[in-house]
């Protein structure tokens, strides 16, 4: 029984964590194995040019959420806390007549677990308040922030991660198979939004054996290595010797990188269980389904690791989108575009209001093809992080950086420190930093400029510092009272391990 065509539509909103674009089959990788995202691109469109509001998880996953940049959320790492008082995504929708369920991965931080959400199914595997005690990774403590000991400790073995991501693959494949029986028992079929949030492919750079012997024998290098010295821009230099990753031996390249890949293909197959079970219970035809991530990976390009860079493989992210009849098949769109745009988007698409503060655009008569439309190729993205607050291998002054890609063009602003500039048309790589070329001053300076407009870095320092000052209060007041996680999945120790012999 196929489900009849509604104005509203039905949205899946997939959402993972730290996925490189470029580590896709339609996106260009022909290592990867990817069939399920790449079907979902053949039927869809293809977004080439996507930008993540921040290269760190929770600013970035907060701003998606709102249509608003970090800035403006006042959130730009991840010990910041979303105001509960901002709409979102998930509000629109709820006063758009959905009922918009959550399942995974959110990251938000206080006691709005929800955010809009009527239900959330899964939880994340972290404290829902800062204080609480963290996940403990057992064997593979540390691994899951910008340390060298992520790369030690890579291989095959088991990756917690990906056993939060089985969990929320059953709780939405569930979610759509009882969809499916209300709807064939003849019950009042209201159009459903499910959100899916991942782990994967996240470090640890760990994944089964299963998984992980394939790319093991098959992956190459980087293909933008970069030697350290003193060519280097002052951050990136300081941001290598602090998180010890000055120089990286091949080994540990060749099984992060091995492990990487796997996690991708291993989300791959379970994105494929979830289209599955929307196609088997009728529901696929009137769904919008959105795929996208929180930012990338640099898996070792430019001898960098993690993300908390503007450097393309940390930045960008993959964007498809497929809505059959209403949207072409096949099709990839070259536009600039922010995360932003695809929160506006579905709003949009599902006849939601839009968020009155949002600075997302729609895509749909772009995507669409309509002729008289007319697209601002521009996205932002920013980091920043408290120098008292930030810690490990931050630099102690602080960060206030801010990225704007115009065009082909794209600056990269360094509070205090030089610029970098980048033609991405001839030079998709970045390999060449344009900004101290006396044929490109004007610009640097007009890029500059926009980049600063509205946005104050002396005003984002002093906001840093306030809400630290505020954090250390709730941190204290978490660990004195011990506030329940209602909405935490219980992350084991025992969970993360590498095998005891791995493949050499």
């Amino acid at each position: 029984m196929t489900e009849p065509v509604r104005t509203k539509p039905n949205v899946l909103y997939i959402h993972s964590d730290q996925h490189n674009p470029l580590v896709t089959g339609c996106y260009g990788d022909n290592l990867v194995r990817t069939p399920h995202l790449d079907a979902l691109a053949a039927a869809g469109v293809v977004l080439d040019n996507a930008y993540c509001p921040s290269p760190i998880c929770v600013p970035s996953r907060m701003s998606s959420l709102t249509g608003r940049h970090p800035h403006e959320n006042q959130v730009w790492t991840n010990s910041h806390g979303l105001d509960a008082s901002i709409p979102t995504l998930a509000h629109a929708m709820g006063a758009g007549g959905y009922r918009p369920v959550l399942v995974g991965r959110m990251h938000a931080l206080g006691p709005d677990q929800l955010h809009g959400y009527a239900d959330r199914l899964v939880g994340d595997h972290g404290p829902n308040y800062p204080g609480n005690p963290g996940a403990d990774h057992g064997e593979l403590a540390g691994t899951t922030g910008p340390h060298r000991v992520s790369l030690r400790k890579s291989g095959h073995g088991q990756n917690a991660y990906q056993v939060h991501d089985e969990d929320v693959t059953a709780a939405a494949v569930d979610f759509l198979n009882r969809t499916g029986v209300r709807r064939r028992a003849g019950q009042p079929a209201e159009p459903f939004s499910l959100t899916v949030g991942y782990m994967l492919p996240h470090q640890p750079f760990v994944a089964r054996r299963e998984d992980y012997e394939y790319y093991h024998a098959r992956i190459h290098p980087p293909r933008t290595p970069e030697p350290f010295g003193d060519h280097l821009h002052p951050h990136l230099r300081l941001w290598r010797q602090r998180c010890d990753i000055v120089e990286v031996s091949a080994a540990e390249t060749r099984r992060a990188r091995a492990a990487y890949w796997a996690l991708v293909a291993r989300m791959d197959v379970m994105i494929g269980q979830i289209l599955t079970a929307l196609r088997a219970n009728g529901l696929d035809r009137n769904t919008l389904i959105v795929y996208s991530s929180d930012h990338g990976e640099q898996v070792g390009e430019h001898g960098l690791w993690w993300k908390q860079t503007f450097y393309e493989g940390s930045v960008r992210v993959p964007a498809i989108l497929c809505w059959p009849g209403r949207l072409p098949a096949g099709r990839r769109c070259q536009h600039v575009v922010s995360s932003l745009d695809l929160n506006a988007t579905m709003l949009d698409a599902m006849g939601c209001p839009a968020l009155p503060h949002s600075r997302g655009r729609t895509l749909l008569p772009l995507l669409r093809g309509d002729q008289d439309v007319i697209w601002d190729d521009v996205a932002f993205s920013e980091f920043c992080l408290d120098a008292a607050g930030a810690g490990g291998p931050f630099p102690v002054e602080g960060v206030l950086q801010r990225m704007i890609r115009r065009g082909p063009w794209k600056l990269n602003y360094y509070h205090g420190q030089p610029c970098q500039l980048f033609n991405l048309e001839e030079d998709p790589r970045e390999r060449w930093d344009l900004a101290g070329d006396p044929g490109c001053t004007a610009v640097c300076r007009r890029l500059q400029d926009e980049l600063l407009d509205g946005w104050n870095p002396d005003w984002v320092q002093r906001r840093l510092a306030e809400l630290r000052q505020d954090r250390d209060i709730l941190t204290a007041w978490a660990r004195g009272v011990h506030p329940p996680d209602r909405y935490r999945w219980e992350l084991n120790p025992e969970m993360d391990y590498l095998d005891p012999e791995q493949l050499s």
